[in-house]
């Protein structure tokens, strides 16, 4: 088959495929409560867990559909994470129990990681210096909107026709995707370049890329970051409605504090070159510390009930450092991958979202209706952040030579 598919089409197909990971998150934020009401609650799951076991479900898809792109192809491979990802949908929209919408949701998560890792290896593939700078800022524009406008949408799709609806919206978007990719998409790593499936040599090169100090640490705080934003994911839409009477409007104000990392990768783009990454990551990693500190101080002062207006300040100032790390972390991690940069990828992405998942289920289990659990979130992980980014900056930073 002969594609005629133009540099635009393809880094909007790029751009929303990536999305699906933001938009399963985000869109349902609303729908919780609604989740709950209906299946109930099945402990010791809760319907935090809706957000952080579909998280934990990437863990799997990351390490399986990287490695497994390289050897099958990036089509093939991004064509099976959305199957596992329709498979996943369909079955939380048909759950009558909350434990059958948390397998649909972990589903979910496994193939959701094949858009996003496949896409990444597709612009490697194909793009260089200026065209994939064009192609990166085109999706750090829709990076920014999906998490201001998914959970609006959702609101307005579950005030209509329920909290299944949104699901079918993801079925929908997902079938039109695979044929969109599908019918205009070709090929973009050739046979000759496919690495073979060896299951012992993944294991060895794995072992090498964990076994360098520097990068299993990195791993560990960029877990423990991402657990900050996930334990926030996780509890939001019950905080604004247990503590503040907030339902209908809660899109608005989770679109506000949305903007705090969408401000700082733009403030990170604009000063790393000047500062350097590790100070960029450090000065954040005291800011997100500090932010938790004085609201921890701040609920004291209160008596647990943060008024409405400290609590966006502080979410916002958080998110903000936050956005700061995410880009800066990961080059870090990545400084040293050498010859493995494909699988360290794929394992730097995959033990952060289990990190971040232990982190977020851990913190979140303490939830009682106000912001401290929060609180405690943002100053845990700045601080025990910092530490370890310190600790890795001591290790080894030569390159990680493959097994053969």
């Amino acid at each position: 088959m002969t594609y005629s598919i133009s540099f635009r089409e393809r880094i909007i197909l790029y751009a929303l495929l990536t999305s699906l990971t933001s938009l399963s998150i985000d869109a349902l934020l609303p729908a919780l409560r609604q989740i709950g009401e209906e299946v109930g609650v099945a402990p010791p799951l809760s319907t935090q867990h809706v957000i952080s076991l579909f998280i934990f479900g990437m863990v799997f898809g990351e390490l399986l559909l990287g490695p497994l792109s390289d050897a099958i192809g990036r089509k093939k491979a991004l064509v099976l994470g959305l199957c596992l990802y329709a498979i996943g949908t369909v079955t939380s929209m048909l759950a009558g129990s909350l434990e059958i919408v948390i397998l649909g949701r972990f589903l979910q998560g496994v193939g959701v990681s094949g858009p996003k890792i496949a896409t990444r290896a597709m612009i490697r593939d194909q793009f260089e210096g200026d065209a994939m700078a064009r192609v990166m800022s085109f999706m750090f524009t829709l990076f920014i909107l999906v998490p201001m406008l998914a959970p609006a949408l959702g609101q307005g799709v579950i005030s209509l026709a329920g909290w299944r609806s949104v699901f079918g919206i993801c079925l929908l978007i997902t079938v039109l995707l695979g044929i969109w990719l599908e019918m205009r998409h070709p090929e973009t790593l050739p046979v000759a370049k496919r690495i073979e499936f060896r299951p012992k040599l993944l294991v060895r090169n794995s072992g090498r890329i964990l076994s360098k100090r520097r990068v299993a640490l990195l791993i560990i705080a960029t877990g423990i970051v991402f657990g900050a934003q996930l334990l926030y994911l996780s509890t939001a839409a019950d905080l604004f409605y247990d503590a503040y009477g907030i339902k209908e409007t809660f899109p608005f104000y989770f679109a506000v504090l949305a903007t705090g990392i969408g401000l700082a990768s733009y403030v990170n783009a604009r000063l790393v070159q000047i500062f350097g990454t590790d100070a960029m990551a450090r000065a954040a990693f005291m800011g997100l510390a500090c932010v938790g500190l004085l609201m921890l101080l701040a609920l004291m002062l209160w008596g647990g009930h943060l008024p409405l207006v400290a609590l966006m300040v502080f979410g916002f100032s958080a998110f903000f450092a936050i956005g700061i790390l995410f880009g800066n972390l990961n080059a870090m991690a990545m400084r040293s991958l050498g010859q493995v940069a494909g699988l360290g990828a794929s394992l730097i992405a995959s033990g952060s979202s289990f990190v971040a998942t232990l982190y977020a289920i851990g913190i979140g289990s303490f939830y009682d209706g106000t912001a401290m659990n929060l609180a405690v979130g943002f100053f845990v992980a700045g601080v025990s952040s910092l530490v370890l980014a310190e600790m890795a900056a001591g290790g080894d930073v030569s390159p990680v030579k493959a097994a053969q």
